[in-house]
């Protein structure tokens, strides 16, 4: 169970979770092996059928094909391994992680079928198992390597991620900063990573971290005033921040998203932005008991200097720590434009917002979870509660991945999407959506 502060009291009172799971959310045999031990988080591949789940100090890889492992990772942490990030945009035949550890550390962990190429190799051995039932991994848990240790953090590292390109990536820690790095090899066999950036502008354990995904809208702000990327933050101060790089290639604070009576937990960012949005909003989770909804304004966006009558620039009152002298180009006003019906009550650990069809799954303490839809106007309602998803424990985790076991019709299997939920109880467990 993650651990923060208790939350204060409120005077709102959650929706009645029905004592009867609802029809929408239909729990699929849990992944085999179950862990036995604590699961932290699970992260989908962006492409190919595996799911790599944390858990004490390992990661077991699972096949999204045959619901089995497909191999394990482990000894190069020397305490729990908190979180897992796949790096994106690599040949089907090579694969690479991140993981992040209570031990301060991230490490960078390689896999290369050299039996690979298109048609043979990973890429095929993974989606023709669900065909012909062919779970013969071989010597799977020895194709891993750990090739690099990260150093740096002075605590817990509790999130990690890479950018949509791969050139990036993000670790924060219990340390109260966010570090982002960047591969700076010269090619994927050269490991060789630099850190172009520490945040410390948090004022708390800085809980987990989201960048953008590479959606329309992403390079809206301008190529002149940011580089492409845009980075997120939930910290144990009751914050949201977000960050940019800016035209001198110093990683800036250009928001603070206030609004959460407790801990935030995490944010994702909305991977299918809405007809006439210009931006993706940020959907925040918290230890109050809420999920929010942040959308930036556009419309009054002024990229010009608050200059003083002698070319000086005027100082302005702090926004949650941003430097007053802070050019008004770099600030973005970023409001609170819903809240999710109150469902939980406990902490919302963790959210998960489809980016097929706009659903978002939250889950947490109270060992609920709940699905909800937007409709028209920006009203969100719940579609339905799943009490107990893990039985009497807490559920760490939940995120959407797309389905590509036998259980699906062949045509739909990449295409179909599924949650799967990670819990106290080391169970790995699938959900069929039914809409």
């Amino acid at each position: 169970m993650p651990t923060s502060a208790a939350p204060p009291t409120t005077t709102e009172t959650p929706a009645e979770a029905s004592s009867e799971p609802t029809r929408h959310l239909v729990p699929l045999p849990p992944l085999t092996p179950e862990l036995d031990e604590r699961a932290w988080s699970s992260a989908p591949h962006p492409t190919l059928p595996l799911l790599a789940t944390a858990h004490a100090k390992s990661v077991t890889v699972f096949s999204l094909s045959t619901l089995s492992a497909h191999s394990t990772l482990s000894g190069g942490h020397s305490r729990s391994v908190r979180c897992v990030s796949w790096k994106p945009n690599l040949p089907p035949n090579r694969l690479c992680l991140v993981t992040g550890s209570f031990d301060s550390t991230a490490g960078v962990w390689r896999w290369e079928d050299h039996n690979g190429g298109a048609g043979g190799g990973l890429e095929k051995e993974i989606t023709a198992a669900a065909e012909d039932d062919d779970d013969d991994d071989g010597d799977a848990s020895d194709e891993w390597e750990f090739t690099l240790v990260l150093e740096g953090h002075d605590s817990e590292i509790k999130s990690c991620a890479f950018s949509p390109s791969g050139a990036h990536l993000a670790t924060c820690s219990r340390d109260k900063s966010v570090w982002v790095w960047e591969d700076i090899g010269a090619s994927e066999a050269d490991d060789e990573w630099e850190t172009i950036a520490v945040l410390s502008e948090h004022e708390g354990d800085v809980k987990a971290l989201a960048w953008c995904p590479d959606v329309p809208g992403r390079r809206s702000r301008g190529a002149a005033t940011y580089g492409l990327d845009v980075l997120a933050s939930a910290s144990y101060d009751n914050t949201v921040r977000v960050w940019r790089e800016d035209s001198d290639a110093d990683w800036v604070c250009v928001a603070v998203l206030e609004g959460h009576g407790a801990t935030v937990w995490g944010i994702q960012w909305e991977g299918k932005p809405r007809v006439g949005d210009k931006f993706p909003r940020i959907l925040s989770y918290s230890a109050d008991k809420t999920a929010r909804i942040w959308t930036l304004n556009q419309e009054e966006e002024d990229h010009g200097d608050v200059d003083g009558p002698a070319g000086q620039q005027q100082p302005r009152s702090t926004l949650g720590g941003i430097p007053n002298t802070m050019r008004r180009s770099l600030r973005e006003d970023w409001t609170c434009t819903a809240t999710l019906p109150q469902v939980h009550n406990a902490d919302i650990y963790s959210a998960a917002w489809s980016p097929t069809t706009g659903l978002v799954a939250t889950t947490g303490g109270d060992g609920v979870l709940a699905l909800y839809k937007e409709g028209e106007g920006g009203q969100w309602t719940v579609l339905g509660t799943y009490p107990n998803a893990h039985g009497p424990y807490e559920v760490n985790h939940v995120t959407w991945c797309k389905r590509w076991d036998a259980g699906v019709d062949k045509e739909k299997r990449g295409v179909e999407e599924m949650l799967v939920t990670t819990g106290d109880d080391g169970v790995v467990r699938p959900w069929q959506v039914m809409l």
